[in-house]
């Protein structure tokens, strides 16, 4: 066997583990729909390069369609998982116009004026308008990591390397012949190791950014509340910490309110815990819509919800506390038809010079159940002790 047939087996031997792996992927996590599409990309990525390189010759050659449609929709597969992998919409329409336009310059230059150059450029330039879609639909997302980055950049080699790589290797090797020359050309030599390279640096990419998505779920299972949509006690002191801390170093004010659901252990007594679980969810909800936006909200305790207003002071946090307590009423009506709906007590702090999260929520505690012994149902904000000043006898 020549090095040549070896060589043919590259992309097909590299596109047949990439399918597997984007298949495994897709069967651990199927509602990524767009890893499917990955494994199916490569999987005909493989199956065209060996209909090019080892498939038998049917007449006219008509074995260069399966083949060259084969890299047409690969690409558009390939090229769509990852625009997908963003919740972008994926440009369909546009690919098939470009998939039609280039299968019919190809046929020309297949049946009526054959030319193996002509078909070179017609699929070429099809693929590398494909690639293109990836930096234009991903152009203004923002991009948080490096992978982002990556991905936007590859798009942009992929393409020049599907048009200029041609022009510039046909134009210094001249034109081929025939097919026997096709397949012992430079030309040929760069398209099986250029695609073999972007192929596991696409799908490198891919995975990485997969196992970023993954990474980001078991964080917010971690940190977060199923019931309430909120953070956890854990996820709220991480991210209302770090907050603190910020407004801190940057002279600006952090007000903490924290709410406690009157009486709820009677909603649980009286109507049933699947009741309570509806008012934890529906006051969730209320807070979640009551907030402003840059707002912290978790739920650190049974009934006990914390709200951090990055940059607000008491007066901001007060009119927010009053909206809360009164829209409670409202927002948790439809969990006891026919009943009294719960009210909620609330507890305000500003941070004040040196003073971190903990001594704040001590603050708001404070507050909290100053609001409970005065008959829930209201506001309180914590008021610090004044201070004596010693005066001499």
């Amino acid at each position: 066997m020549s090095g040549q047939f070896f060589i043919s087996l590259l992309n097909p031997g590299i596109g047949l583990l990439l399918a597997g792996a984007f298949l495994l992927l897709w069967l651990y996590r199927r509602e990524y729909r767009y890893l499917l599409a990955a494994a199916a990309g490569h999987a005909i990525t493989a199956a065209a390069f060996l209909i090019q390189d080892l498939g038998p010759v049917l007449p006219m050659e008509l074995q260069r369609l399966p083949a060259n449609f084969g890299y047409l929709l690969a690409g558009c597969l390939l090229v769509g998982a990852i625009i997908a992998h963003y919740r972008v919409a994926v440009p369909r329409r546009t690919m098939a116009v470009i998939c039609t336009v280039s299968m019919t310059i190809f046929l020309w230059f297949l049946l009526v004026d054959p030319s193996i150059v002509g078909r070179i450029y017609a699929i070429s330039f099809a693929l590398g308008l494909i690639a293109l879609m990836i930096p234009v639909c991903l152009r203004r997302l923002p991009k948080r990591h490096i992978v982002d980055h990556i991905f936007f950049w590859l798009g942009i080699v992929w393409a020049l390397n599907y048009t200029l790589r041609p022009l510039l290797v046909l134009g210094v090797t001249g034109d081929i012949a025939n097919y026997v020359g096709f397949q012992q050309s430079v030309y040929w030599t760069t398209v099986q190791f250029t695609q073999a390279i972007c192929s596991v640096l696409s799908a490198i990419t891919l995975m990485v950014a997969v196992a970023i998505d993954l990474m980001a779920e078991l964080r917010e299972q971690a940190d977060g509340d199923q019931l309430s949509g909120l953070l956890n006690r854990r996820g709220f002191e991480a991210e209302a910490g770090a907050a603190v801390r910020a407004c801190a170093d940057q002279g600006r004010p952090a007000a903490l309110l924290i709410a406690d659901i009157d009486h709820f252990k009677a909603v649980n007594d009286n109507h049933g815990h699947a009741a309570g679980d509806a008012i934890i969810a529906a006051f969730g909800a209320h807070l979640r819509a009551a907030g402003p936006a840059g707002t912290i909200a978790g739920r650190i305790g049974g009934e006990e919800f914390a709200l951090l207003l990055p940059g607000s002071g008491i007066e901001t946090a007060r009119a927010l506390a009053e909206a809360v307590r009164t829209g409670m009423t409202i927002a948790c009506q439809p969990c006891l038809p026919g009943a009294t709906p719960p009210t909620t007590s609330i507890g305000l702090a500003v941070a004040v010079p040196g003073a971190g999260l903990s001594q704040l929520m001590r603050d708001a505690d404070q507050a909290l159940y100053e609001a409970k012994r005065a008959g829930r149902n209201r506001v309180r904000a914590f008021t610090p002790a004044p201070v004596r000043i010693a005066t001499a006898s």
